[in-house]
């Protein structure tokens, strides 16, 4: 099938199965790896992208759902020159220890920011709760997401 949608601001069409997931779009196709596979079935958050501005797990979303939309991945928040503020905040808060979770917890942690601007810590868990860190760097993931949001709000 053809699927016409665009991803971090460029239009794109590509001939893939209609069942293919978008993680091994973005992956495989077009070459972004800072998405990452975690599980498969949407319990670990690594593959978290933003889908027409919605955080979503891209492993469960397929390409026959893809046409018309908007695709954000982490490649597409900031620049090393110019980071987002929560990918800044990351850095900051050295958050980071294998890496591996972090592309998705940030791109969950701006879909939070977005529709929550000033969260509680309580608010904060709830929804980071859905992308699993196997280092345990939740405290400050935490404390990268209270920076981020002052940053913004201020």
């Amino acid at each position: 099938m053809q699927a016409s949608f665009t991803v971090n601001g460029t239009a794109r069409e590509i001939d893939v199965p209609e069942d293919m997931p978008l993680l091994w779009i973005i992956r495989e196709e077009l070459g972004l790896k800072g998405t990452k596979y975690g599980c498969g079935i949407a319990l670990c958050g690594a593959c978290t992208v933003h889908l027409d501005g919605m955080a979503v797990r891209a492993c469960q979303v397929e390409a026959r759902e893809l046409d018309g939309t908007e695709v954000t991945t982490i490649e597409g928040l900031g620049t090393p020159e110019a980071p987002h503020p929560v990918q800044k905040a990351w850095i900051d808060a050295q958050v980071a220890q294998c890496g591996y979770c972090q592309s998705g917890q940030i791109m969950q942690a701006v879909s939070l920011l977005e529709s929550n601007p000033a969260p509680t810590d309580d608010e904060i868990d709830a929804v980071m709760s859905g992308n699993l860190c196997r280092c345990g760097t939740y405290p400050r993931i935490r404390e990268a997401i209270r920076a981020a949001s002052a940053k913004i709000e201020g």
